[in-house]
């Protein structure tokens, strides 16, 4: 974004003008979610990799919204977003 703004190319008797405006790339997944198989009782630890730190994201579950909770940790370190599924039951699958 710092190198958008008004180029001009000027030689003295002309001046050619463009206006420059420079979009940020899209945030992407770099590495996927990997299935898990764990044992209840046990937490589960899901992480993907993302293209940029600091990305607001969302986990879902079957479409549904998860939300932080004695159940759920959700945090993010650097590109890595990062969701523990805690005590884990047949019903989280």
């Amino acid at each position: 974004k710092a190198d958008a703004g008004l180029y001009t190319c000027d030689i003295g008797t002309d001046v050619a003008k463009s206006k420059v405006s420079v979009q940020e790339k899209p945030t992407e997944v770099t590495k996927q979610l990997e299935d898990k198989t764990s044992a209840a009782g046990q937490d589960i630890s899901l992480s993907c990799e993302l293209s940029k730190p600091d990305v607001s994201i969302r986990w879902y579950k079957d479409g549904k919204a998860i939300r932080k909770s004695q159940k759920y940790d959700l945090h993010q370190e650097g590109t890595r977003a990062i969701l523990i599924i805690h005590d884990s039951t047949v019903k989280d699958s």
